[in-house]
């Protein structure tokens, strides 16, 4: 009998107009508010004392944990970056080789310019080796922890020696 009162109201609800409203109330048939459980859930974690959300202080860092938060941040970066340098390069006067001769000019030492090529290059060269290790990931290769710690090592190797190789070009 249930059955066919979920059939009678999915009919009605299918010939009433567009607007939620009445179909939200003639359909659930909750016995008690979403307000009323979110107070039940509410009142439960206070009487057991749990804390509000699991929070980043409450985990162990990990290798894993960092490469992950990296990623995204060198992925914000990246984004950041190129959307900077393309409104710059809308909106500010002059051109590029106009640029790079204002650059020359500070005379700035071959060790400030390496480090800041560096800088430069690592969100770039970091997100990319990170990529191809969560491309591996999708394909269902080395996802076992220890897999994963040593692939891990491998991509920060690799971002180390390709900042290193473009800061010296």
């Amino acid at each position: 009998m249930e059955e066919r009162g979920v059939r009678l109201a999915g009919r009605r609800c299918l010939g009433s107009p567009i607007s939620p409203g009445p179909l939200l109330h003639r359909v659930c048939w909750a016995s008690s508010t979403s307000q009323q459980e979110m107070d039940r859930f509410w009142q439960k974690n206070q009487r057991l004392n749990r804390p509000l959300s699991p929070h980043i202080s409450i985990y162990r860092w990990s290798l894993p944990m960092a490469m992950s938060i990296l990623h995204r941040g060198t992925g914000a970066a990246l984004s950041s970056g190129v959307s900077l340098f393309a409104v710059a390069a809308l909106l500010l006067p002059g051109d590029y080789p106009s640029y790079l001769d204002l650059l020359s000019s500070l005379h700035l030492g071959t060790g400030l310019i390496g480090a800041l090529k560096f800088t430069l290059a690592f969100p770039l060269a970091y997100h990319t080796w990170n990529g191809m290790r969560h491309l591996a990931w999708d394909t269902a290769h080395a996802l076992r922890m220890p897999q994963v710690v040593s692939s891990g090592y491998l991509v920060l190797t690799l971002t180390v020696v390709t900042c290193l190789g473009l800061a010296m070009l």
